[in-house]
């Protein structure tokens, strides 16, 4: 008899010890990002394509792009939407970096709203 309370203690402590090696890992922080929660990593140059795109979509015309060290400056214009009026005002949009993401100046609310948009910002 004593020897089937043994083997049933020896049983009971392995089986505990089991449940306690198994759970012991998942106690652990989990070091994963959830999807949609990380950051993404956008450089200046892939934003001003996106940025010409976007105003060439909303009907702007874009002049030109300048780099001005890791800064890049977008002018653009509005069009004459085909009513024969001329082009708008010169207007600028500065793009510049800012630790891992892209900060935009000067932009119309709009513009900038579906820009971030495509950008998945």
């Amino acid at each position: 008899m004593r020897s089937r309370a043994v083997l049933r203690s020896f049983y009971m402590s392995a089986i505990l010890l089991s449940a306690i090696v198994t759970v012991a890992p998942a106690q652990g922080k989990s070091h994963k990002v959830p999807p949609g929660q990380a950051k993404k990593h956008v450089t200046p140059a892939s934003a001003v394509v996106i940025a010409r795109e976007v105003l060439v979509k909303q009907g702007f015309d874009v002049v030109r792009i300048e780099h001005v060290g890791v800064t890049e400056v977008v002018y653009y214009r509005r069009g004459s939407n085909g009513r024969g009026r001329g082009h708008g005002p010169l207007q600028k949009m500065v793009v510049r970096p800012s630790g891992t993401i892209v900060v935009f100046e000067a932009a119309p609310a709009p513009i900038l709203a579906e820009i971030r948009i495509r950008l998945g910002l």
